[in-house]
C-alpha cells in the first residue's frame, strides 16, 4: 500500500511553490487589457517601467546562468541555491530558486502575457497544481533533482494527465512513445502510464537527469526536452557556444523552443511569488491521497467501483493510466482508490469475482473475413481480439461466426471510437479533417430534434460524447440537431445545446 499523507501545516507554503499554466493549448480563452484589475495594472506598470540596460548586459555577458547568481544560502538538501537579480523593484516575497531563473525581456514577456491575456489559465490549472504539485515535486527531491523543475511539467500540459499533443505527446509531461518506454513507462492497448502522474515523475526525472548530465546546464537540458537531445547538441555545434539565450537568437531552434525556456522561469517567478502577482485567492484542489488494492487479470471497474460504493469516473481519476474499462490481462493489477475504502474491499472481494464479461458480441454478416479486417473495422489491435476470443492471429472467421469485441455492453462502438476527438481538441489540420468527417456522419445517420423540449448548458469538462450519455440520446442526434453550435468549433462551456 502506498498512502500519500497530507501536512496541512506546510500545505498552503507547498502549493505556492507550485501554480501552473498550459501554454499549448491556450486556444482562444484569456483576460483583455479592460479586464485587468487596478492591482494587475500597477504590477504590469512596474514590470514596465524597469529599464532593460541591466537584463541586457545579464543577457550578453556570457555566463549559462544569466541573471541569477549561486548564493551561499539559503541551501535546501544541499542543492544549489540561485538568486534572482534585475527583479528588485517588484518587491517580490521570494528570490530564491534551485534552478537558474533569468529576469530578462523574454521572461517579462511570458509573466505579463500571465498577468493579462493568460490570467485565466494561470488561474485554472493553478488550481489544479494543487491535486498534483506537492507529490510530484517530492518525487523530484526524492530523486535528487531540484524541486523548481515541476515548473517544466506545468509548462508542458497545465497538469493534465489526459494532454495529448499533436505529436502524440501524451500526459502531464508530455513524454513521446519512444521516449516513455525507453524510461520504463508501460505503453499499450489496455494502460498508458504516461499518464500516470506518479510513474511519469519518476520517468521524467531520470531523463531530467540524463540530460543534465549531457549539457551541464538546466537551461540547455530544459531546450533540449523539448526539441530533442540531437537537436540541441547540433545547435551547439552550429553556434559554438553552449549559451542558451545566444543559441535561442538564431533561428536554428523553433520559436517553440526558444520560448520555451522563458516560459519555465516566468512561471517559477509568478509561482513562488502568488500574492506579489496577484494570485493569492487560487481556490486549489486538494492533494492527490490514496491508498492501493491489487485486482486480478481483466478487472470490470465498474463491479469495482459499485462495491466500493464510489462513481467509476472517480476510480478512472485515480487511475488515468487504465483506458480501458476493465484491468490489463495475463497479470494482477494495482489499482488507487480512495482513502478510507480498503477496509471496505478487503471485506467485499472475499467472495467476489470481478472478471469482466459485460462484453459485446459481434455477428459475422459476410460470407468470410479475416481478423484483420476486423481490427481495421473497429480500431483495435489484433493482439487484444487474439486475447479476448483465444484464436490465432491471422484467424478466418465465416458468416454467422461471433467474436467478442473489447466494448462494454450499452457502450456505442462507434461514439467511442470517435471520443477522443471532443474529449482532446487539437488544431493540427488531421484533427480539423476528423471532426468534419465525425459532422458529415452524423448529419448523415443522426435523427433530427424539430420541436426541442428540453436544453443542455455545456459545463466546464464537458465533451459531445458525455453531454450525449448524460441526456441518454445517442451523439449521432446530439451532433445532427446542434450544427449551428458546432459546424466550426468544439463545444464550450456556457453553449446551449438541444437534448431534446
Amino acid at each position: 500500500m502506498i498512502l500519500w499523507k497530507k501536512h496541512s501545516t506546510h500545505l498552503t507554503n507547498l502549493i505556492s511553490l507550485f501554480l501552473i499554466v498550459n501554454l499549448v493549448a491556450c486556444g482562444q480563452m484569456g483576460t483583455s487589457d479592460s479586464d485587468m484589475s487596478s492591482k494587475t495594472k500597477k504590477i504590469v506598470e512596474k514590470i514596465d517601467s524597469k529599464t532593460q540596460e541591466q537584463a541586457d548586459k545579464l543577457e550578453n555577458n556570457g555566463s549559462s546562468i544569466l541573471g541569477s547568481s549561486i548564493v551561499e544560502g539559503p541551501v535546501v538538501n544541499g542543492k544549489k541555491t540561485y538568486f534572482l537579480y534585475g527583479a528588485e523593484h517588484l518587491e517580490l516575497d521570494n528570490y530564491y530558486f534551485d534552478i537558474p531563473v533569468v529576469y530578462n525581456s523574454a521572461v517579462k514577456m511570458w509573466i505579463k502575457y500571465f498577468l493579462n491575456k493568460g490570467r485565466g489559465f494561470f488561474e485554472r490549472y493553478g488550481a489544479r497544481a494543487g491535486r498534483y504539485a506537492p507529490l510530484m515535486g517530492k518525487i523530484l527531491e526524492d530523486n535528487g533533482l531540484p524541486r523548481d523543475l515541476i515548473f517544466l511539467a506545468m509548462a508542458e500540459s497545465g497538469f493534465q494527465n489526459d494532454a495529448k499533443s499533436w505529436a502524440k505527446a501524451v500526459g502531464p509531461w508530455q513524454f513521446m512513445p519512444y521516449t516513455g518506454k525507453k524510461y520504463g513507462l508501460d505503453i499499450s492497448w489496455y494502460i498508458d502510464e504516461r499518464r500516470d502522474p506518479i510513474k511519469s515523475t519518476i520517468a521524467a526525472g531520470e531523463y531530467l537527469k540524463k540530460l543534465f548530465n549531457d549539457f551541464q546546464c538546466w537551461e540547455l537540458a530544459a531546450a533540449a526536452y523539448n526539441a530533442g537531445e540531437g537537436k540541441m547538441s547540433r545547435a551547439i555545434r552550429k553556434y559554438k557556444t553552449d549559451n542558451f539565450w545566444q543559441i535561442s537568437k538564431g533561428k536554428y531552434l523553433k520559436s517553440e523552443t526558444r520560448n520555451y525556456v522563458p516560459k519555465i522561469m516566468a512561471l517559477a517567478i509568478i509561482g513562488k511569488n502568488l500574492k506579489s502577482f496577484g494570485f493569492e485567492d487560487i481556490d486549489f484542489h486538494e492533494p492527490l491521497d490514496f491508498e492501493e488494492i491489487t485486482v486480478a487479470e481483466m478487472s470490470d471497474l465498474f463491479l469495482i467501483a459499485k462495491d466500493l460504493n464510489m462513481e467509476v469516473e472517480e476510480l478512472g481519476r485515480l487511475n488515468p493510466e487504465v483506458l480501458r474499462w476493465f484491468t490489463p490481462p495475463a497479470r494482477e493489477y494495482k489499482l488507487r482508490i480512495p482513502v478510507g475504502l480498503k477496509a471496505l474491499w478487503e471485506e467485499k472481494s472475499q467472495d467476489r469475482i470481478y472478471t469482466a464479461s459485460e462484453f459485446q458480441i459481434y455477428r459475422i454478416d459476410t460470407k468470410k473475413i479475416s481478423l484483420a479486417s476486423i481490427s481495421k473495422k473497429f480500431k483495435i489491435p489484433q493482439n487484444v481480439l487474439v486475447t479476448l476470443n483465444n484464436i490465432p492471429e491471422g484467424s478466418y472467421l465465416a458468416k454467422n461466426d461471433e467474436i467478442i469485441l473489447p466494448f462494454r455492453v450499452g457502450q456505442n462502438v462507434r461514439s467511442r471510437m470517435y471520443s477522443d476527438l471532443y474529449e482532446v481538441p487539437r488544431k493540427s489540420a488531421l484533427a480539423r479533417k476528423n471532426y468534419k468527417s465525425r459532422l458529415k456522419y452524423a448529419q448523415k445517420n443522426g435523427e433530427l430534434i424539430r420541436s426541442p423540449s428540453a436544453y443542455y448548458v455545456v459545463r466546464k469538462g464537458d465533451t459531445l460524447w458525455s453531454v450525449a450519455q448524460k441526456n441518454k440520446i445517442s451523439i449521432n442526434t446530439l451532433i445532427r440537431s446542434n450544427m449551428h453550435v458546432i459546424k466550426s468549433r468544439m463545444i464550450r462551456a456556457g453553449d446551449k445545446l438541444v437534448v431534446r
